[in-house]
């Protein structure tokens, strides 16, 4: 397949998949159990090789998921860190400057969660992962220059709680999913939450809400900071098709992170659980705090985004969402296999 995001532009990937399916049966897991391997490589140097291997539905009660990845980001934005960082258009003209608010990061992880069932719709969540990262200067004068870090290996153990009310988890149509994470890495803690709500008052309207928080603490490096941590794996955040769209990936780094959204879904091909197309309008804000800030809801110092896109649900376990976002900079169009929220 082949698709196009403003960072990487033009990238060809390939997808494997093999799965056992839940058939007529009303859950709302994808599958009982999966396989995939995903492989793809851009026009800017970027690829993906990832091995997932999930089984949400397989033994009763229990959720297991293990993912291998290896990848490069190949013009990840790097544009400092704080809240408060600046992006110059004319920083970005010039001899030797066309990079001057990207970077380069390699990206090697091994990731194992294992979720069991307390009592209805309340799990219990326990994981550990192995990541190795570095970072790479890219050509002529950059930003990442004065912030140079070098490789860093991380040995992470989590435990956490979710609440999962969604009618179908690929694509809901209502429910609430709430998680609070609790990690421990190489010499720093890192503490998340979030909650997202789902309503759907009309036929074809669905509606979706959410807030997400995170704090780290200790001493965190670079690539500890650009992410926040989930239930179902790590986010780029702040910026990106996951966390704060209509912003370029990693916008804005720092160890505390706040990120709200609200977003409508109408269905112009209505089928549901078959096919359904629909069109999308979203809103989303969000901020990072530095190191000794309270992370809090607040309003002050927020960016945000307006924007929309067209999603295409097939079954129960396949998603496809296009969209485009704009902030107080350029506009960012993103291509996606999950829902932001």
């Amino acid at each position: 397949m082949a698709y196009y995001t403003t960072a990487d532009r033009i990238w060809l990937g390939g997808h494997y998949d093999w799965s056992s399916p839940m058939g007529f049966a009303e859950r709302p897991e994808p599958n009982f159990a999966r396989v995939a391997l995903d492989a793809g490589a851009s026009t800017q140097g970027s690829y993906i090789v990832i091995a997932d291997a999930q089984a949400p539905a397989y033994w009763e009660g229990w959720r297991l998921g293990v993912t291998l990845s290896l990848t490069r980001a190949n013009r990840l934005g790097y544009f400092g860190q704080g809240n408060n960082t600046v992006y110059d258009r004319d920083s970005t003209t010039g001899p030797g400057r066309s990079y001057f608010y990207r970077v380069s990061r390699a990206n090697r992880a091994a990731r194992v969660t294992i979720q069991r069932k307390i009592v209805g719709p309340l799990r219990v969540l326990v994981g550990g992962s192995l990541e190795y990262t570095a970072f790479r200067a890219l050509p002529g004068l950059t930003r990442f220059q004065r912030d140079s870090t070098g490789p860093f290996v991380d040995r992470v153990g989590r435990v956490g709680i979710v609440l999962d009310t969604r009618d179908v988890e690929m694509d809901p149509h209502r429910g609430v999913f709430a998680e609070a994470l609790a990690a421990s890495g190489r010499g720093y803690t890192r503490t998340s939450a979030a909650l997202r709500l789902y309503a759907h008052p009309l036929e074809r309207l669905i509606l979706a809400a959410r807030v997400g928080r995170e704090t780290i603490t200790g001493t965190a490096p670079l690539a500890v900071q650009q992410t926040m941590e989930t239930s179902e794996g790590p986010l780029v955040a702040l910026g990106g098709a996951r966390s704060l769209r209509g912003y370029y990936d990693g916008r804005f780094v720092g160890p505390g992170k706040i990120v709200y959204g609200v977003e409508a879904r109408y269905g112009l091909l209505w089928a549901p659980r078959l096919l359904e197309v629909k069109l999308v309008a979203f809103y989303d804000a969000g901020r990072v705090f530095g190191p000794g800030e309270t992370v809090r809801v607040t309003r002050q110092g927020l960016h945000s985004a307006l924007g929309g896109g067209v999603a295409v649900a097939l079954l129960r376990n396949t998603l496809i969402v296009v969209e485009a976002g704009k902030g107080t900079e350029s506009t960012q169009v993103t291509f996606a296999t999950a829902w932001t929220f």
